[in-house]
């Protein structure tokens, strides 16, 4: 039977494409969306829909029994760009927030839990180049700090109470149907507005900054791969090393230039380039593709023509205004 299903974050750049794609496999009525205000992408209305703050931990009890959920998805969090101008609140959502999920789902004998983490758990000191699964964790930003912290805790209910809960570690995430949400690789979704609605862009990193990536649809493949896997097939539950590809700033907008003429960039980098300096430039994912099948699709030019036929479309245009 297929799994009754809470989603939190779901107005967020992955809930907004994982709650139709889930819907889509399991059925509208046995996934909820749970949002932080009463307001959220359309996708959302096809099936129930909750408010929530995930401080909340008996409104989170209260959905959890009124749908008899048996896996959440927990996605709500403060972001890397985000939590360095506020890293108390980012400390508070997504640490709480976690624990409230992890302490609801133990107390509630929910079985499976899925939770994000992010290359934001590496610092300097780990590899610039295929950083390893097994590399020193030592961020320095507070978002980076609460993902190794979540890994830590996650790690901990899986040992403590047998909580069979399901980490990524996802790169810098591109979607076509959530806007920028305040983090650092937000650039690289940012860009492909610029191309359509303005033909130019100014970029907060260097041209030559590299980081991994992955567009949302290899995502959304990853994490439901993930939590469909047998149990016995997932060694790790703290993070697995998620990657697709890894391009620089320069890179991706010659891409669009070739799809969209006369798009030019300019760059300025502010102070989020510091946190995408202290990132890897790739990510050794060996353990993923070899623990559960993980391959991803889309390489920079098939997810760049994809990125503008869409928002192209959502934009008023017929989607066929660029170069394909």
């Amino acid at each position: 039977m297929a799994p009754k299903v809470l989603v939190t974050g779901s107005a967020g750049q992955i809930g907004a494409e994982l709650v139709p794609y889930l819907r889509q496999r399991y059925g509208n009525d046995r996934v909820v969306a749970a949002v932080h205000k009463a307001q959220g992408s359309p996708l959302l209305k096809a099936g129930p829909v909750e408010v929530l703050e995930v401080s909340d931990s008996s409104a989170l009890d209260r959905i959890v029994k009124k749908y008899a959920i048996d896996t959440i998805y927990h996605l709500a969090a403060v972001l890397s760009a985000t939590g360095e101008n506020n890293p108390q609140l980012a400390w508070q959502i997504n640490m709480d927030g976690l624990r409230n999920v992890l302490e609801v789902a133990r107390t509630d004998g929910v079985p499976k839990v899925f939770w994000p983490s992010s290359i934001g758990v590496f610092g300097p000191d780990a590899p610039r180049r295929m950083a390893p699964q097994a590399a020193a964790l030592n961020p320095t930003t507070m978002y980076g700090v609460t993902k190794v912290a979540g890994e830590l805790l996650c790690s901990y209910y899986f040992l403590k109470y047998g909580l069979d809960v399901r980490c990524l570690r996802y790169p810098g995430l591109i979607s076509s149907e959530a806007p920028p949400g305040g983090g650092t690789t937000d650039y690289a979704v940012e860009i492909f507005y610029a191309a359509l609605e303005k033909g130019r862009y100014a970029c907060f990193l260097r041209e030559d900054t590299v980081l991994p990536m992955m567009y949302m649809p290899d995502a959304l493949r990853a994490t439901v791969r993930l939590m469909e896997a047998p149990r016995a097939d997932v060694r790790l539950h703290s993070g697995y090393n998620l990657a697709a590809i890894s391009f620089s700033a320069g890179e991706i907008a010659a891409e669009i230039a070739k799809r969209v003429p006369g798009f030019s960039v300019t760059y300025s980098p502010d102070s989020r380039q510091k946190i995408a300096d202290s990132w890897p430039m790739s990510i050794d994912d060996s353990e993923a593709r070899r623990d559960w099948g993980w391959i991803h699709e889309y390489d920079l030019a098939k997810m760049a023509s994809d990125m503008l036929a869409k928002l192209g479309r959502r934009m008023g245009g017929d989607g066929k205004t660029f170069n394909p």
